[in-house]
């Protein structure tokens, strides 16, 4: 039997592994669950939304089999009740199931099973390639939609990060709908996800009509 995480299911985050997000929690479920998580390990998971589904957020709406874990770094309780809270996501999960909950606890949970993200050696130049189409891609649509901020955006930003922290921050950071966010969480690993993250922006580029891009074909 698989160990059991506290859900919170969102329609437009997407988090992945080694990034921090912020989050204001309202709802009385969720406030429920922040109380509890503060008490015990600080943990959650954190899972998407089907698109379709959206409508159905008051309830218990599908969600897609793959999320991520998180522990709560930060946490301001207000007043009445609500809560700031910062998020540091740490790896990704299957959901195995969703027993049934007690009348007491609000909130959802689920069975899951624990997913690595692998990042062979053999891949390494593989990789180091992809880093440099995806800073390369990046730049050219901020040179297209926001010129200052191309002009702040430099690759050594990112020349002290792991493949897999570069790799994530970008997927969250970038402007992409929360399918496509939610498609690269799900690569079984790191080169993959970079190889889907180079095509989602080729695509985006190729849209724009920018000279000199081409779909890669590399979307999985």
């Amino acid at each position: 039997m698989g160990e059991e995480i506290a859900l919170f299911p969102l329609s437009n985050v997407v988090l992945f592994p080694r990034v921090r997000a912020p989050l204001h929690i309202f709802e009385p479920r969720y406030r429920q669950m922040i109380e509890h998580a503060l008490g015990s390990d600080r943990r959650i998971g954190m899972a998407t939304v089907h698109p379709d589904h959206v409508s159905q957020m008051g309830g218990d709406p599908p969600l897609y089999p793959i999320g991520c874990a998180a522990n709560i770094s930060q946490a301001q309780r207000l007043p009445d009740g609500r809560f700031h809270i910062v998020l540091d996501g740490t790896w990704r999960f299957r959901i195995a199931d969703e027993p049934p909950r007690p009348a007491e606890r609000l909130y959802r949970a689920a069975r899951i099973e624990r997913l690595t993200d692998p990042n062979p050696p053999s891949q390494r130049d593989h990789v180091c390639e992809l880093r440099s189409r995806i800073l390369e891609f990046v730049r050219r649509l901020l040179t297209h939609s926001d010129r200052e901020r191309a002009q702040e955006f430099t690759p050594g930003l990112f020349d002290g990060m792991d493949d897999e922290v570069f790799v994530n921050t970008l997927a969250q950071a970038l402007a992409l709908a929360a399918p496509e966010k939610q498609g690269l969480l799900e690569a079984p690993g790191i080169p993959e996800r970079c190889e889907r993250l180079e095509g989602l922006l080729a695509f985006r580029l190729a849209e724009l009509g920018l000279p000199g891009t081409r779909p890669t074909g590399r979307l999985h």
